[in-house]
């Protein structure tokens, strides 16, 4: 009897996408420019991929990691913009519950996945500076695929904690997905019932998978701002700091816009237009930046491209 309930509140088979806009036409403006950033997104981490796979230079710890940087990016953008396209080009806001659900647990599982990896490269980044005499040591072969395994790892537990959190939601009601493309905070919105066990579960894995990766990497930066500051020189100051303004950026943009994303709705479940673009600068502009970040901070990618274009 309880079973025929549950599946007579679950009545919602399709939910309608906002997108940007509640705008019921084609914006082929928005449309173009979403296009232009998803292929620069793809056709950039390809090009780290294949400059870090070509050059025996970058066969180092901090280019293994970046090379993973770069798949999740791929990946990441993979699953949120080309729905977001097909809304801006046909106005076609439709998508199955189990396509809905689908995006999700594969948005949460890489969004995860690089929380930890930037963590990770972080900790590459403080054993380069802290230990540069036994960094080859600690950063072996070995020690990177287990760090890379254990990113993976926590992204797919995430995964797994949210498909029995979602699997507990009932929707009954509206089904318009005020956001775009379906994430876990629009969807506790939307739900009749099971929201306050959702919004418990939730708020423990932004904990967990946010904040505690992001803390990792701030006492990192600490011991590593530390050593810096004990370099006698400024010049050997600066060349050793600017080992990790790469990743410091990266993980600047990442985290300040990808936790007002997440905190900001949590706390009053309004997607407004601030939390939209928002969401936009972490899941879509920062998988595209990425690349140009890293290609113009690294003399040695800078060198492997022009090594591979034939510029001496």
């Amino acid at each position: 009897m309880e079973k025929v309930v549950r599946e007579n509140k679950s009545s919602v088979s399709v939910f309608l996408v906002v997108g940007l806009s509640e705008s019921e036409e084609p914006q082929l403006l928005l449309f173009l420019m979403f296009l232009c950033i998803y292929l620069t997104t793809v056709i950039g981490n390809i090009m780290i991929l294949s400059l870090i796979s070509l050059d025996q230079r970058l066969h180092t710890p901090m280019y293994f990691f970046l090379a993973n940087l770069s798949i999740i990016d791929i990946i990441l953008s993979s699953i949120t913009v080309p729905k977001l396209l097909s809304i801006l080009l046909t106005a076609q806001k439709t998508i199955l519950y189990s396509e809905c659900v689908t995006q999700l647990l594969f948005f949460q599982l890489f969004v995860v996945a690089e929380c930890y990896l930037l963590a990770a490269m972080a900790y590459d980044r403080y054993v380069a500076i802290c230990f540069p005499l036994t960094y080859t040591l600690i950063m072996s072969r070995v020690v990177r695929i287990r760090l890379v395994i254990a990113c993976w790892a926590c992204g797919l537990g995430n995964t797994l904690v949210q498909a029995f959190s979602i699997s507990h939601l009932d929707f009954c009601g509206p089904n318009t997905v005020d956001h775009f493309f379906c994430d876990v905070t629009p969807l506790l919105k939307l739900s009749c019932s099971g929201k306050k066990f959702a919004e418990a579960i939730f708020f423990i894995v932004v904990l967990i998978t946010g904040m505690g990766p992001l803390t990792f990497i701030l006492a990192s930066y600490a011991r590593i701002i530390a050593e810096i500051t004990k370099i006698s020189s400024s010049r050997g100051r600066f060349k050793t700091f600017s080992t990790c303004a790469s990743h410091f950026t990266v993980v600047a943009l990442y985290y300040v816009s990808g936790l007002f994303s997440y905190i900001w709705p949590l706390s009053t479940y309004a997607m407004d237009k601030d939390v939209k673009v928002v969401a936009v600068l972490y899941t879509i502009m920062t998988p595209m930046l990425n690349p140009i970040i890293y290609s113009l901070r690294n003399r040695e990618v800078v060198q492997a491209l022009r090594k591979a274009l034939g510029i001496k």
